[in-house]
Formats: structure tokens, sequence, C-alpha cells
């Protein structure tokens, strides 16, 4: 499987603090199955990461993995609040990017809804970026209503769930909405948004049980592929009857 938000990189954020946490997450996603993750530390106010900083606790978590002889390869990128967008001109924007596909991770905000967001997608899109909205399936408007998300969906916009909303660990309300949001078609693929023990962990696996395995492999192998390889998104899999998507 492929994660594309992770926290891995270490000592930049609320993710993982030094090399040892980075190495014993780094053996939670081999031992899940992951063989690819993407580093995706927060860049916002509180965590102002710079395209340097990263790249430099890229170089870091690749050493770390490198000298286990872990089989994991390592990418770096950033989870990018919407207001910092401003800030970043069109090189530090690049290199937060990640893929071929250049995504631009986005932080979904949890209350409240931007009312420019769609002109924020066209935007990153014209200039050939690929955005993505990181776990909106926490998002209050979106929770009340998840066909909110059809029209940025319609605008070029991707949306990436979070194995612990789908498999329960964040409770059944964000577990229904993510039931909803697949059922809807607005979810392109899961991630584990991991920061390290705890409940935002390695585990991707339980959640493709939860959705069945072939949905499960278009959400965290035939899309994150899609995206790294700068290839075009794959058939999504015939559903099956909204009320059987999820084993419960």
């Amino acid at each position: 499987m492929i994660d594309l938000h992770t926290h891995l990189l270490p000592g930049l954020d609320d993710g993982v603090a030094d090399d040892a946490e980075c190495l014993a997450l780094a053996k939670a996603f081999v031992a899940d199955g992951v063989r690819v993750a993407v580093g995706t530390p927060h860049v916002r106010d509180d965590y102002p990461t710079t395209p340097d900083v990263m790249e430099a606790a890229l170089a870091r978590a690749r050493s770390v993995v490198g000298e286990a002889g872990l089989p994991l390869e390592v990418l770096g990128g950033g989870e990018i609040a919407l207001d910092r967008l401003a800030l970043l001109d069109d090189d530090a924007l690049a290199r937060f990017a990640y893929g071929e596909a250049r995504v631009v991770l986005l932080e979904s905000p949890v209350y409240g809804w931007p009312l420019d967001l769609q002109d924020v997608i066209w935007g990153l899109r014209i200039r050939g970026f690929a955005p993505v909205l990181a776990h909106p399936e926490r998002n209050a408007e979106v929770a009340e209503s998840p066909s909110r998300l059809r029209p940025y969906v319609e605008a070029g916009a991707l949306a990436q769930l979070t194995a612990g909303s789908i498999d329960g660990r964040f409770g059944r309300a964000a577990a229904k909405v993510c039931r909803e949001l697949l059922d809807l078609e607005l979810a392109h693929f899961i991630s584990s948004d991991a920061h390290g023990a705890g409940v935002r962990e390695a585990g991707l696996s339980g959640a493709v049980k939860e959705v069945g395995a072939e949905l499960g492999r278009w959400l965290t192998v035939d899309v994150p592929e899609a995206l790294l390889g700068g290839a075009a998104l794959p058939p999504r899999p015939a559903g099956r009857r909204r009320r059987r998507l999820f084993r419960r």
C-alpha cells in the first residue's frame, strides 16, 4: 500500500519527535503492508515549516529507514493550511508538492468552510498542481452534509479519507461520514495521517478490511500510484449497495 499523508519526518510538528519515533513509525508502516510513505508535515502558523527544513528532515528520515534496512520508500511533501498558500511562491509550493502529478495536500479546517475554496482549487490546477483536501470527514459542515464536497470535487479537487475515521478509531460519527462520502464517490484515497503511537497511528489495512478488498486496493494502491506517477486516475471499481459497502 501507499500512504500519501503521514507525519513521519522527525522534529517538525506534532508528529514524530526524533529519530527513534521515526523508526518506530516506519516499522509500523512496513508491518501493516505500506511500501511508500509520504512525510507531510504541517505548514501553518503554529508549525511554519519551510521547504528547506522539510527537505532536511526528509533526508534524516531516509537515513533512519535506510540504516534499519526497512523496505520503505520515504517521500516528502507538506500538509498546507489554506491561509498559508498566499505566502508560498511557485518554487516553495512545488517543493511541498509530491509525485509527478504535483499533489498539494490542503489541510481541511475542522470548523467552518472557506467560501473561496473553489477559486483556490482552480488556481492550483491552472498552476499545474493537483489539489487534495485532507480528511474532509472531520469538518463539521461536511459531516452535517457530505454532499457539500461535490462542487469541489467537480472543480478538480481530490479528497483523502483517514484510515482511523473509516475503521472506527475516531468514532462512529466519523465512520458514518466516510461511508456516505464513499457512497457518493466523493473520496479518492485513504491515508493514515499517522503522527506516531496512539490514535493517529499506522493502520491502512484495517480500513481496507472495512471497505472491501477491491475498493480498498483502489483507495490505497491504484489511485496513489497514479498520483505519484502522473497518470490518469484508474476507473473506480463498481460499487456495492450502500448498506453493504462496509462490513459493519
